[in-house]
């Protein structure tokens, strides 16, 4: 009678190879770069956002199936990096104004939900040993403290990048549900400004077209100043 175990073996010492690599902190967060750089690579050559913008099937422009799988794609495309500016207005020319807002909301806390496990289940571990410099400390102690308002401004605060706070949530000790629902809220002005923008798109004159564009500028712009104070400020120190 032939013995199995000697099939068996190699298999299950990989398996015991790749569990102690990965309860490394520093490998998981290895992984977690070359997700992200593949991530970001795909998105660089596969241009997802020009598909949901022009390439999206025509049947699949209305309906509620086709709102979540567009939240869906949303999500996934977040996580590779693409722009949400152009998915919300994608979104708004797609399935207009108040489906649209539905899909992109669904999408950016899908998304944000999907890179807060990535960086807080491969990523934390390591990078927290990293939290020495005083701005870093105080950043998290923010965050890990008053989680759900620190995160609410950064999402209403339209000079922050999307994947930063994802990831710097993360990295902190602030809990799921807190960052979900704060993103959820939180991006509602920005997210809602840029949907009616894109399906009034074709009427650049009329009002909601003006006003929606009129909240990105003045957003925009108060970004802009707040960003050059606090680096003028930093300067002066």
């Amino acid at each position: 009678m032939l013995d199995p175990l000697p099939d068996a073996r190699p298999a299950t010492g990989l398996a015991v190879r790749c569990s102690r690599a990965l309860r490394s902190p520093w490998s998981r967060f290895s992984l977690l770069v070359v997700l992200l750089l593949a991530a970001a690579a795909a998105m660089l050559l596969l241009e997802p956002q020009r598909f949901l913008a022009t390439g999206w099937p025509a049947r699949l422009s209305s309906g509620g199936a086709a709102v979540a799988l567009f939240g869906v794609a949303y999500g996934a495309c977040t996580v590779a990096f693409v722009p949400r500016p152009l998915l919300n207005l994608a979104a708004g020319a797609l399935f207009g104004s108040q489906a649209g807002l539905a899909a992109a909301l669904a999408g950016t806390v899908l998304g944000a939900g999907i890179s807060f496990g990535l960086g807080r289940v491969l990523g934390q571990d390591a990078l927290r040993t990293l939290l020495r410099g005083r701005w870093l400390k105080a950043a998290d102690g923010q965050l890990s403290r008053h989680g759900f308002r620190s995160m609410l401004a950064l999402r209403l605060f339209p000079g922050v990048p999307f994947a930063a706070a994802n990831y710097c949530a993360a990295v902190s000790r602030m809990g799921y549900p807190p960052f979900l629902v704060a993103t959820g809220i939180g991006s509602v002005p920005n997210t809602a400004a840029y949907v009616v923008a894109g399906s009034e798109a074709s009427s650049p004159t009329s009002p909601a077209f003006l006003a929606a564009m009129g909240f990105i500028v003045l957003t925009g712009i108060g970004a802009a100043v707040v960003a050059w104070r606090k680096r003028h400020g930093l300067g002066g120190k």
